[in-house]
């Protein structure tokens, strides 16, 4: 696969919505430019988000309304204020710089998007105008469902779409046909947004490019139920005549949980989905490849077996093991795409099966070194014992910083990782990304925590509570330069960019 197949490489996992800015959360505007350049001084030449969808329930990226559309709080107003859409004087608000304050700030900048809205509306030029019909058009297999979800949701609000008048519920053309019309000025809002979105993301992606920096996108295994592919496809989900689920998602009792994993997400109708050749899965993927260069597909062991939970289970505990779509499904979607730029989280409890699809496809897995020193020397997370094709990660956006792990660890943890790593209490975060540096993995991802050496109050999520998740945001003034030569040297003696980057004596 030639994503996988060039040099040795490393990068920096941070999403967008942590960079700094001055409207209350990091978005596509300047600050995101400024990163890739940094990136690219430090020796980076990946930088990995967390899904970029627009996000649901808990501020969670990982349970959007959309399986296909950008996150609306990703949209920038510095391009809107030059094309003079928007005047920059109303944009002015006082938000936390360390924190997303979700419940202030989506409010205010759905309003702001608006008022640019009806600037384009009022000032756009008729190229303008052309340009996001056009964009819309290669869109429309989406598109269309997307806004319309969003424009009746918007009307029907707090109601989940299962509490929708019956015939939108059941998708009769002629009330949809009707809510079309009754709800064109929002429809053509919501287009509008995810018209800016595409070329914001994809300007983006350009400049990266330009500075030797690839995207790697992430991609849930499953939607939300109160989604717009839930309500436009649920011949594709196992729910029932009404649109509620019958069966949900998540993972059974383990050493972590006695109760288990109740995530709540609506299960896939796989033999449906295989009836039509697994087309929403090819569209889904394509649209994931348009906008990043590779993608992590997160819960990878759910294709070959997943975990059914009765929907009116309060708990995992009942749940039963069901069988996945397996290499069926990817040799559908490499039938349609060629190879695939993908990257297999396969974290958790995993069997010799789900190893045997990765390995079958060609994928790389994952190794997180934080895991790597609860057991023995075999440890398939210690860097020794690591194959080629892996992407080692310090910790995921699920992990604490490493100065966070390092002060909860068990004495038994410490002990063995100051032996392995040599750091004597040190700088163990410089000691763990040379440790993920210098091994034989393919690719090393750090989070930008961690090159900033970072304590637990900067960490992006706990699995399984609610509150500060997601809202992480940091400032430039963090970032001191000898952090970014630092990285570069280790970079370029690992291997994973050029030697010539740094200065070394004849």
């Amino acid at each position: 696969m030639d994503f996988f197949e060039h040099q040795r490489c490393s990068g920096v996992l941070l999403h967008p919505t942590s960079l700094p800015g001055p409207h209350g959360s990091g978005d596509l505007g300047p600050n995101s430019y400024y990163f890739v350049d940094w990136l690219h001084a430090a020796g980076q030449s990946l930088w990995q988000t967390l899904p970029v969808g627009p996000a649901g329930c808990g501020d969670s990226p990982y349970m959007g309304t959309s399986a296909f559309a950008g996150n609306p709080l990703l949209v920038a107003f510095e391009p809107m204020v030059v094309r003079g859409w928007i005047d920059g004087h109303a944009l002015h608000a006082t938000f936390s710089a360390e924190r997303v304050q979700y419940s202030l700030v989506n409010p205010w900048r759905l309003a702001r998007l608006r008022e640019a809205f009806e600037g384009f509306e009022r000032k756009a030029t008729e190229e303008d105008h052309a340009a996001m019909r056009s964009w819309a058009k290669t869109q429309r297999h989406w598109l269309d469902d997307y806004v319309l979800f969003m424009a009746i949701d918007h009307a029907m609000l707090p109601a989940q779409w299962p509490e929708w008048p019956r015939e939108l519920v059941q998708r009769d053309p002629q009330a949809l046909q009707q809510a079309r019309e009754d709800h064109a000025a929002e429809i053509a809002f919501w287009t509008f947004v995810q018209w800016q979105f595409d070329v914001q993301w994809k300007a983006l992606k350009s400049y990266a490019h330009s500075r030797g920096v690839r995207i790697v996108g992430d991609m849930p295994i499953f939607v939300a139920h109160h989604s717009a592919d839930c309500w436009a496809r649920p011949d594709l989900f196992q729910l029932d005549e009404k649109g509620h689920t019958t069966v949900v998602a998540g993972v059974p009792p383990d050493f972590f949980s006695a109760t288990g994993q109740r995530w709540g997400n609506p299960l896939y109708d796989w033999g449906a989905m295989q009836a039509d050749g697994y087309r929403w899965w090819v569209a889904r993927v394509r649209r994931q490849l348009e906008l990043a260069d590779a993608v992590r597909i997160d819960h990878f062991r759910g294709f070959v077996d997943y975990w059914e939970i009765p929907a009116d289970e309060p708990t995992a505990i009942a749940g039963r093991w069901r069988a996945g779509p397996g290499m069926e499904l990817f040799e559908a979607l490499t039938r349609a795409l060629g190879e695939l730029p993908i990257i297999a989280e396969d974290l958790g409890i995993i069997t010799p099966e789900v190893t045997a699809l990765r390995e079958r496809i060609g994928l790389p897995g994952m190794r997180v070194l934080q895991f790597a020193f609860t057991e023995d020397m075999d440890h398939p997370f210690l860097p020794h014992n690591y194959e080629a094709n892996t992407v080692v990660y310090i910790g995921t956006h699920d992990n604490d910083t490493v100065q966070g792990w390092w002060k909860a660890c068990s004495a038994r943890e410490r002990t063995l990782a100051n032996l392995y790593l040599d750091v004597e209490d040190r700088e163990v975060h410089w000691a763990m990304l040379r440790a993920a540096a210098l091994s034989v993995a393919r690719m090393a991802i750090c989070q930008f925590q961690d090159v900033l050496g970072l304590d637990t109050t900067h960490r992006m999520n706990t699995p399984g509570t609610t509150g500060d998740c997601w809202s992480w945001r940091f400032q430039w003034e963090w970032v001191h330069h000898d952090m970014g030569e630092r990285l570069l040297r280790l970079t370029a003696v690992s291997g994973r960019c050029p030697l010539d980057r740094i200065h070394l004596p004849h």
